[in-house]
Protein backbone atom coordinates (compact mmCIF):
# COMPACT_ATOMS: atom_id res chain seq x y z
CA UNK A 1 0.00 0.00 0.00
CA UNK A 2 2.74 2.53 0.65
CA UNK A 3 4.56 1.66 -2.58
CA UNK A 4 1.06 2.82 -4.17
CA UNK A 5 1.04 6.29 -2.22
CA UNK A 6 4.58 6.53 -3.04
CA UNK A 7 3.72 6.72 -6.69
CA UNK A 8 1.14 7.91 -6.54
CA UNK A 9 2.59 11.04 -5.14
CA UNK A 10 5.55 10.75 -7.43
CA UNK A 11 3.19 11.38 -10.53
CA UNK A 12 0.99 13.60 -9.00
CA UNK A 13 3.93 15.89 -8.08
CA UNK A 14 5.57 15.73 -11.92
CA UNK A 15 1.79 16.37 -13.48
CA UNK A 16 1.47 19.58 -11.36
CA UNK A 17 5.09 20.69 -12.55
CA UNK A 18 4.25 19.69 -16.44
CA UNK A 19 0.93 21.91 -15.83
CA UNK A 20 2.54 24.99 -14.16
CA UNK A 21 6.11 24.82 -16.66
CA UNK A 22 8.20 23.88 -13.47
CA UNK A 23 9.42 20.30 -14.66
CA UNK A 24 13.05 22.13 -14.04
CA UNK A 25 13.13 22.77 -10.73
CA UNK A 26 11.72 19.32 -10.38
CA UNK A 27 14.83 17.90 -12.43
CA UNK A 28 17.26 19.78 -10.14
CA UNK A 29 14.93 19.18 -7.13
CA UNK A 30 15.88 15.59 -7.79
CA UNK A 31 19.49 15.09 -9.08
CA UNK A 32 20.57 17.20 -5.84
CA UNK A 33 18.33 15.01 -3.75
CA UNK A 34 20.35 12.33 -4.89
CA UNK A 35 23.38 14.17 -4.31
CA UNK A 36 22.45 14.61 -0.58
CA UNK A 37 21.12 11.33 0.08
CA UNK A 38 24.71 9.94 -1.24
CA UNK A 39 26.48 12.38 1.19
CA UNK A 40 24.06 11.54 4.03
CA UNK A 41 24.31 7.51 3.54
CA UNK A 42 27.81 7.80 3.65
CA UNK A 43 27.94 9.97 6.70
CA UNK A 44 25.51 7.84 8.46
CA UNK A 45 27.47 4.41 7.37
CA UNK A 46 30.38 5.63 9.54
CA UNK A 47 28.75 6.05 12.57
CA UNK A 48 26.55 3.21 12.53
CA UNK A 49 30.09 1.14 11.58
CA UNK A 50 31.77 2.98 14.36
CA UNK A 51 28.59 2.53 16.89
CA UNK A 52 28.75 -1.70 15.48
CA UNK A 53 32.10 -1.96 16.22
CA UNK A 54 31.23 -0.82 19.62
CA UNK A 55 28.57 -3.54 20.18
CA UNK A 56 30.71 -6.38 19.00
CA UNK A 57 33.17 -4.81 21.65
CA UNK A 58 30.67 -4.99 24.10
CA UNK A 59 29.65 -8.71 23.46
CA UNK A 60 33.83 -9.79 23.18
CA UNK A 61 33.81 -8.32 26.52
CA UNK A 62 30.81 -9.60 28.30
CA UNK A 63 28.59 -6.18 28.71
CA UNK A 64 26.77 -6.96 26.24
CA UNK A 65 25.85 -10.41 28.50
CA UNK A 66 25.70 -8.39 31.47
CA UNK A 67 23.36 -6.30 30.23
CA UNK A 68 21.30 -9.02 29.14
CA UNK A 69 21.25 -10.32 32.95
CA UNK A 70 20.02 -7.15 34.28
CA UNK A 71 17.14 -6.65 31.90
CA UNK A 72 16.62 -10.14 32.02
CA UNK A 73 13.82 -9.80 35.07
CA UNK A 74 12.17 -7.09 33.28
CA UNK A 75 11.83 -8.85 30.03
CA UNK A 76 10.28 -11.93 31.42
CA UNK A 77 7.83 -9.85 33.06
CA UNK A 78 6.69 -7.90 30.04
CA UNK A 79 6.64 -11.52 28.02
CA UNK A 80 5.19 -13.76 30.61
CA UNK A 81 4.36 -16.32 28.02
CA UNK A 82 7.75 -16.96 26.45
CA UNK A 83 9.73 -19.62 28.28
CA UNK A 84 12.49 -17.93 29.93
CA UNK A 85 15.30 -19.88 28.28
CA UNK A 86 13.64 -19.75 24.57
CA UNK A 87 15.66 -18.10 21.96
CA UNK A 88 13.10 -15.33 21.44
CA UNK A 89 14.56 -13.91 24.83
CA UNK A 90 17.90 -13.51 23.84
CA UNK A 91 16.56 -11.49 20.35
CA UNK A 92 14.09 -9.29 22.32
CA UNK A 93 16.94 -8.41 24.54
CA UNK A 94 19.64 -8.16 21.68
CA UNK A 95 16.98 -5.64 19.62
CA UNK A 96 16.18 -3.13 23.01
CA UNK A 97 20.15 -3.11 23.66
CA UNK A 98 20.32 -2.48 20.14
CA UNK A 99 17.72 0.14 20.52
CA UNK A 100 19.32 2.26 23.43
CA UNK A 101 22.24 3.02 21.38
CA UNK A 102 20.37 4.09 18.99
CA UNK A 103 21.46 1.37 16.58
CA UNK A 104 17.98 0.87 14.48
CA UNK A 105 19.63 -0.68 11.28
CA UNK A 106 21.15 -2.91 13.46
CA UNK A 107 18.37 -3.59 15.96
CA UNK A 108 15.93 -4.16 12.81
CA UNK A 109 17.48 -8.24 12.31
CA UNK A 110 17.11 -8.94 15.29
CA UNK A 111 13.50 -7.83 15.81
CA UNK A 112 12.82 -9.79 12.93
CA UNK A 113 14.12 -13.00 14.35
CA UNK A 114 12.46 -12.44 17.64
CA UNK A 115 9.06 -12.16 15.90
CA UNK A 116 9.67 -15.01 14.01
CA UNK A 117 10.71 -17.47 17.40
CA UNK A 118 7.56 -15.27 18.48
CA UNK A 119 5.19 -16.08 15.58
CA UNK A 120 6.69 -20.25 16.44
CA UNK A 121 5.55 -20.30 20.04
CA UNK A 122 2.17 -18.68 18.82
CA UNK A 123 1.52 -21.79 16.58
CA UNK A 124 2.67 -20.12 13.15
CA UNK A 125 -0.65 -18.34 13.67
CA UNK A 126 -1.71 -15.60 11.30
CA UNK A 127 -2.90 -13.65 14.49
CA UNK A 128 -0.57 -11.73 16.67
CA UNK A 129 0.07 -13.63 19.55
CA UNK A 130 0.46 -10.85 23.24
CA UNK A 131 3.85 -11.28 23.03
CA UNK A 132 4.10 -10.52 19.48
CA UNK A 133 2.02 -7.16 20.15
CA UNK A 134 3.96 -6.22 23.26
CA UNK A 135 7.15 -7.10 21.74
CA UNK A 136 5.83 -4.21 18.85
CA UNK A 137 5.03 -1.54 21.23
CA UNK A 138 8.15 -2.07 23.17
CA UNK A 139 10.05 -2.10 19.78
CA UNK A 140 8.50 1.13 18.11
CA UNK A 141 8.73 3.05 21.51
CA UNK A 142 12.16 1.82 22.72
CA UNK A 143 14.11 3.59 25.22
CA UNK A 144 17.20 5.01 23.49
CA UNK A 145 20.49 6.27 25.26
CA UNK A 146 22.36 7.34 22.31
CA UNK A 147 20.56 8.49 19.69
CA UNK A 148 23.51 7.74 17.20
CA UNK A 149 21.97 8.39 13.78
CA UNK A 150 20.27 11.34 15.39
CA UNK A 151 23.90 12.94 16.36
CA UNK A 152 25.24 11.48 12.86
CA UNK A 153 22.90 13.53 10.63
CA UNK A 154 23.39 16.74 12.96
CA UNK A 155 27.04 15.80 12.23
CA UNK A 156 26.40 15.73 8.90
CA UNK A 157 25.11 19.39 8.44
CA UNK A 158 28.04 20.98 10.57
CA UNK A 159 25.47 21.48 13.74
CA UNK A 160 27.42 23.47 16.50
CA UNK A 161 26.40 20.66 18.92
CA UNK A 162 25.06 17.39 17.49
CA UNK A 163 25.03 15.66 20.76
CA UNK A 164 22.25 18.26 22.38
CA UNK A 165 19.68 15.95 21.37
CA UNK A 166 20.65 13.06 23.81
CA UNK A 167 18.80 14.36 27.02
CA UNK A 168 15.76 15.26 25.67
CA UNK A 169 15.45 11.90 23.19
CA UNK A 170 16.48 10.02 26.46
CA UNK A 171 12.82 12.40 28.46
CA UNK A 172 11.14 11.37 25.24
CA UNK A 173 12.06 7.58 24.51
CA UNK A 174 11.03 6.99 28.21
CA UNK A 175 8.36 8.36 28.26
CA UNK A 176 7.36 6.79 24.73
CA UNK A 177 8.55 3.40 26.27
CA UNK A 178 6.28 3.71 29.36
CA UNK A 179 3.20 4.92 27.10
CA UNK A 180 3.73 1.89 24.93
CA UNK A 181 3.64 -0.17 27.81
CA UNK A 182 0.84 1.24 29.17
CA UNK A 183 -1.16 0.94 26.11
CA UNK A 184 -0.52 -2.47 25.43
CA UNK A 185 -1.40 -3.44 28.83
CA UNK A 186 -4.39 -1.77 28.68
CA UNK A 187 -5.72 -3.21 25.90
CA UNK A 188 -4.82 -6.49 26.88
CA UNK A 189 -6.78 -6.99 29.74
CA UNK A 190 -9.84 -5.12 27.97
CA UNK A 191 -9.51 -7.79 25.49
CA UNK A 192 -9.19 -10.47 28.36
CA UNK A 193 -12.10 -9.22 30.37
CA UNK A 194 -14.42 -9.33 26.89
CA UNK A 195 -12.97 -13.01 25.99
Amino acid sequence: MVNYIWVAMTLIGIVFALINGTMNQVNEAIFSGAKDAVSLCIGLISILVFWLGMMKIAEDSGLLSKLTALFRPLIVRLFPDVPKQHPAMGYILSNMIANMFGLGNAATPLGIKAMEQLKELNGGKTEASRSMITFLAINTSSITLIPTTVIAIRMNYNSASPTDIVGPTLIATIISAIGGILIDRYFHYRRSRKG
